[in-house]
């Protein structure tokens, strides 16, 4: 698995700069066809909510494994959000790599020591 991430900016109508960031998850084969055994696209890797400055509203983002490996674009109006954004993509796809490798032993057993 790897996480492609693209970072673009643009001009405002009004001024300013607006900021976009592109994610997207590149499966090998073997990864792919576990999404596609268990039917885990919909599974959701995060979902958090977001509050959006000076208007008092929040959004709720939800990553899932289908949005990853389709690609997600977020979009935002500083630097601070998309790191934000950036920090959340990446700590949804060590939980997608966690759920990858609980899809690969299935049919197995694991032994933990306490």
């Amino acid at each position: 698995m790897k996480l492609k991430i693209k970072r673009n900016q643009s001009k405002k109508l009004m001024g300013g700069i607006a900021f976009e960031l592109e994610a997207q998850v590149d499966l090998d084969e073997h990864e792919k066809e576990l999404i596609k055994k268990y039917k885990a696209d919909r599974e959701v890797l995060l979902k958090k909510e977001v509050s959006i400055p000076l208007t008092g509203k929040a959004i709720v983002l939800d990553i899932t494994i289908g949005s990853l490996v389709g690609g997600q674009t977020f979009k935002a109006d500083n630097i601070a959000e998309i790191l934000e954004y950036e920090n959340n993509v990446i700590e949804a796809c060590k939980t997608f790599k966690s759920y990858i490798q609980t899809m690969e032993q299935f049919g197995g057993e694991e032994v933990i020591e306490i």
